[in-house]
């Protein structure tokens, strides 16, 4: 069975403090991130921390995108769900990378939505 999505979790390290501790310009790159993927965004929140960081998450038709950063040592914790074909999680991660002027990225991606033969039999009967 073909997966329902593909989920990258994203480590970029060596990122600018000044990008990645305003709220304004992480959420504006999170936003586009999306669109570069080719995502239909339906809504978006960010939350600014203090002294330092922001966290927010852009709902796309396709799933999600999530961010924490750590402005203090250059680094963001990033996750890009896509379900379907339209939309590459790829796309959006090395967007990210290059608009935090990142010196490193680490990702991995886990296929999601493989159901086992027997669920799936299931699911198709429901």
């Amino acid at each position: 069975m073909k997966p329902l999505g593909r989920h990258v979790l994203a480590e970029i390290y060596g990122c600018e403090y000044d990008i990645l501790n305003d709220i304004a310009r992480v959420e504006r790159i999170m936003v586009n991130a999306a669109l570069e993927a080719g995502a239909e965004i339906r809504e978006f929140v960010f939350h600014k921390f203090s002294p330092q960081g922001v966290s927010g998450v852009v709902v796309i038709s396709e799933s999600h995108l999530a961010i924490h950063t750590w402005p203090e040592l250059g680094y963001a914790a990033v996750d890009v769900f896509t379900c379907g074909d339209k939309v590459d999680p790829w796309d959006a991660c090395n967007y990210l990378t290059e608009q935090f002027c990142a010196k490193h990225l680490t990702a991995k991606e886990t296929k999601r939505g493989i159901f086992p033969d027997i669920l799936h039999q299931e699911a198709v009967n429901l």
